[in-house]
C-alpha cells in the first residue's frame, strides 16, 4: 500500500491504495471547484451571490450532496441544515436547477461535502480496478476491500489519541465541535462524535445529527444502519 496526501477541501486529504492516488486527488478536487463556498465560480458561491428569485444550472456533485442533505433536513426534524438557519426552507433543487427564494439563504456544504468526496474518490479508485485501500479527509475516513485501518480518537481527558477500535469495508467520520457556538451545525456544548456506516457521506453528516440532539441512539443512526459514539464528559449531553 502507497499513502499519498495532498491539501484538499481545507484539509489534508490521504490516500492509502496500491495505485490511482491521482484519479482520487482529481476528483476530489473537480468536487471542490463545484461544491466549495470559498472557490468563487463554484455552484455554491455562485447560488450565494445570487439575489432572490435567481436559480442556475448546476453538477452532478450538487445534485447529489443537495439531494442527500435535503432529505436529511427532512429526516432530522429540521437539526441538519446546510443553509445554517439563513433560510433552510428558501432555497429548492428543480432537477440540475438551484432556485433561491429569498435574497438572506446562503448554503454551506462543510457539514457533508467532506464525507461524499471521499465516496467519490473511493469510487474512482474502484472503477480503476483497485481491490483495496482507503481514504482519509480529515476524520472522515473509508475502507474498502480485504484492508483492516485502526482507528485512533482523542481522549477528552488528557488530549492524547487512542485506539478505539478497527475498520473494514465501511466509513467511520469524527467532527469535534466548539462549545456555545452560534453555528447551526454547532452544539451548544462540547463535543466529540463519531459515526460508522456503509458511506462516508452519512458517516460525516450524521455526526452533526448526533452531536446537535445529543443522542447516540438517535433513530436516524438506525435509520442510515450506522452507529454513533460521543467521546466528550460535558454534563449537558445525555
Amino acid at each position: 500500500m502507497l499513502r499519498r496526501a495532498r491539501p484538499l477541501l481545507g484539509t489534508l486529504v490521504e490516500v492509502g491504495a496500491p495505485a490511482g492516488h491521482e484519479a482520487a486527488f482529481e476528483i476530489i478536487s473537480a468536487l471542490q471547484a463545484q461544491l466549495s463556498r470559498f472557490v468563487p465560480d463554484s455552484d455554491i458561491a455562485r447560488f450565494n451571490a445570487m439575489p432572490a428569485g435567481g436559480e442556475l444550472a448546476v453538477g452532478q456533485f450538487a445534485v447529489d450532496v443537495l439531494s442527500a442533505a435535503r432529505k436529511l433536513h427532512i429526516d432530522s426534524e429540521g437539526l441538519f441544515d446546510v443553509s445554517l438557519d439563513t433560510g433552510p426552507d428558501d432555497w429548492h433543487l428543480d432537477g440540475l436547477r438551484l432556485c433561491k427564494l429569498t435574497a438572506n439563504v446562503t448554503l454551506d456544504l462543510g457539514g457533508i461535502a467532506k464525507g461524499y468526496a471521499v465516496d467519490v474518490a473511493v469510487r474512482a479508485l474502484q472503477a480503476d480496478g483497485i481491490a483495496m485501500g482507503w481514504i482519509n479527509a480529515g476524520g472522515d475516513l473509508r475502507v474498502f476491500g480485504d484492508l483492516e485501518l485502526p482507528l485512533r480518537v482523542r481522549d477528552e481527558q488528557d488530549g492524547r489519541s487512542r485506539q478505539f477500535a478497527a475498520l473494514s469495508d465501511g466509513a467511520f467520520a469524527t467532527s469535534h465541535f466548539a462549545p456555545n457556538s452560534r453555528s447551526a451545525l454547532s452544539p451548544p456544548c462540547t463535543a466529540h462524535v463519531s459515526v460508522a456506516a456503509p458511506t462516508c457521506l452519512w458517516a460525516d453528516a450524521l455526526t452533526k445529527v448526533v452531536a446537535l440532539s445529543g443522542r447516540v441512539d438517535h433513530p436516524l443512526v438506525a435509520r442510515y444502519d450506522a452507529a454513533a459514539w460521543r467521546h466528550d464528559r460535558s454534563p449537558d449531553l445525555p
